[in-house]
């Protein structure tokens, strides 16, 4: 696992950005494996400026996003899929129908969930996948617990992540008590991953990341068996990292 860490997290998002787009200019045809959230924003919007200077041929690029809460329609202001149309795919030259969210609405969530994984295969699997990480340890909205052979479902949001997500709700009543998600199967078989995460409040989920036991307890402890991972993070985020671990 390599980490480097950066003074802002403006910095962090444009390191991330032209990773991004540098990966994009290699495989025109990638496919990218995107995450919500309001650490991500930094790197949309750092992505979009560096699409837009150097003319970045994005009608090729293939996204499927990690979750989506459930019970919200895609015109929400809280769901993902309008998320990302507000913050990447309106600013961005890639085809709608090349970007894909899971369906939180659904008739037969469970049916949707298989039908995502077989997308994501059928489009040759994920190339390189965009995270970010919760403060207890969750990745997309796998939460403390989730098994390393877990895949797209229907799960559970914790009291803690619906407390953290009730700033983005007018109440805490609001936020939905239940989200669809890759799993952690899902998310380990991408090629490359980048984890990006800014701010104190992480520093303890970011340290157990890297340099915990590897266990259910802190889902993103997982990435450690992945053989191409880096965390790009801003300074207060890697303020618990022993030095040892910065590249």
């Amino acid at each position: 696992m390599k980490v480097r860490v950066f003074d802002t997290s403006d910095e962090m998002g444009l390191a991330a950005a032209k990773l991004f787009a540098e990966r994009i200019r290699s495989k025109p045809d990638i496919v990218l494996g995107l995450a919500t959230g309001s650490t991500p924003v930094r790197m949309y919007d750092a992505l979009v400026r560096v699409a837009k200077e150097d003319e970045l041929d994005l009608s090729r690029v293939v996204t499927f996003n990690l979750d989506e809460y459930i019970g919200l329609r895609a015109d929400h202001d809280q769901s993902y899929r309008y998320f990302m149309n507000e913050h990447l795919f309106d600013k961005i030259s890639i085809p709608k129908e090349n970007t894909h969210v899971p369906d939180g609405m659904a008739s037969d969530l469970e049916a949707m969930c298989a039908a995502y994984e077989e997308a994501i295969e059928e489009a040759g699997g994920i190339d390189l996948q965009l995270l970010g990480i919760g403060g207890n340890g969750h990745i997309a909205f796998n939460e403390p617990g989730s098994g390393a052979d877990s895949r797209t479902r229907v799960v559970d949001l914790t009291s803690e992540t619906i407390r953290d997500n009730s700033r983005f709700f007018q109440d805490e009543s609001e936020v939905p008590r239940q989200a669809v998600t890759m799993g952690i199967a899902s998310i380990m078989e991408a090629q490359e991953i980048v984890l990006i995460a800014d701010g104190a409040h992480k520093a303890d989920a970011v340290a157990k990341a890297v340099e915990g036991d590897i266990s259910s307890a802190v889902p993103v402890s997982f990435l450690q068996k992945h053989p191409n991972c880096i965390f790009l993070l801003e300074r207060e985020a890697a303020s618990r990292l022993s030095p040892g671990v910065l590249e």
